[in-house]
């Protein structure tokens, strides 16, 4: 089906003739000279003058170049058939924690050492892309809470922000509680049954302007479920700071992450090892899908190059004519010379 985007545009078509109308002729600076004689001189010479050519005539490549330029900017596309989106209903908000404590290289996969944050971003990046048909979106909160991904189908690029992600890019505290506030904001428009948030932090809250118990009781008042994932290496078995002389699982405030997630109805997870960060895909698929509008997209085809290229074209030939013209006046010209 062929439509225009933005067929308002056409209503500039009149724009040449009301500015010709409204604004003074131009002055070209040079004399011009009137013979009032002229008919005699064409019957001394044996020619006639030439004739100019009809105004509309003039007027009529610029007026199919101006119509050419407003039909490309209206946009014109061609629409296929409506396709159905996939929708599982799911709306799913990542909250991760990017504070200081997530660059702690106390984690193993596959054989290497990782940082905490570096495990987040190899699990929940393949954890992303699965989610087919739920719209996921990326939080990233320290000592504040931003969202740097809004709720999309386009889990790609989802991704690609979560691996940008940098240590400390939101500051060096943990803001649990704005990081659970601004997931409620934008998923209180959502559907009831859909509205998922899974918070991933290494340590207590330190930072914000929200108590975490606070923000989970206004997730629980609008029916956010909340899944909690506490990150970093058990103490007693150490990690790769331990031999430093310190632990690196000590600040995990896990009785405040179960607690937010069993007053909004989610689970806890200890993410000691990477099996355990995984554990968090399966309790998703668990959830069930909300009833919502089938969603439907249709492929559009731009066409606006067409127009676009014609009006270039036309240009281009004006342009190459009125050069010709001039060399064959030229040449002309020198012929008289020598007779």
């Amino acid at each position: 089906m062929f439509e225009l985007a933005w067929p308002w545009i056409l209503v500039l078509l009149p724009l040449p003739w009301l500015l010709r109308a409204l604004l003074p002729p131009a002055d070209s600076g040079e004399a011009a000279l009137k013979v009032s004689f002229l008919d005699e001189l064409q019957q001394l010479s044996g020619r006639r003058a030439r004739v100019a050519l009809p105004a509309w005539r003039q007027q009529l490549p610029y007026l199919t170049i101006w119509l050419l330029l407003l039909f490309a900017a209206a946009r014109p596309q061609w629409l296929g058939e409506p396709l159905p989106l996939p929708t599982s209903g799911r709306d799913l908000l990542l909250a991760v924690d990017v504070s200081g404590s997530m660059d702690y290289p106390d984690m193993q996969w596959q054989g290497e050492e990782l940082t905490r944050l570096e495990l987040v971003k190899v699990l929940l990046g393949d954890f992303i892309e699965q989610r087919h048909g739920d719209r996921v979106g990326l939080i990233l909160f320290g000592s504040k809470a931003y969202l740097q991904a809004p709720l999309t189908f386009d889990r790609r690029t989802v991704r690609v922000w979560l691996d940008e992600a940098r240590v400390g890019i939101a500051g060096s505290n943990t803001a649990i509680g704005d990081a659970i506030g601004l997931a409620v904001k934008r998923l209180r428009d959502r559907p009831a049954n859909s509205r998922v948030l899974v918070l991933i932090t290494d340590g207590a809250s330190n930072g914000g302007e929200i108590e975490p118990l606070l923000a989970a009781s206004l997730a629980a008042d609008e029916g956010v479920r909340i899944h909690t994932i506490g990150i970093g290496a058990v103490p007693e078995e150490g990690g790769v700071l331990s031999r430093f002389g310190f632990n690196p699982g000590l600040d995990l405030d896990e009785p405040t992450l179960r607690a937010i997630a069993e007053q909004t109805g989610g689970e806890y997870f200890r993410a000691a090892t990477s099996a355990e960060l995984k554990a968090i895909g399966a309790t998703l698929d668990r959830l069930e899908p909300a009833a919502q509008q089938p969603t439907q997209a249709r492929i559009a085809e731009a066409l606006y190059v067409w127009p676009l290229s014609a009006a270039l074209l036309i240009s281009l030939l004006m342009v190459a004519a009125s050069l010709w013209s001039a060399q064959l006046q030229r040449l002309a010209w020198r012929r008289e010379q020598r007779r």
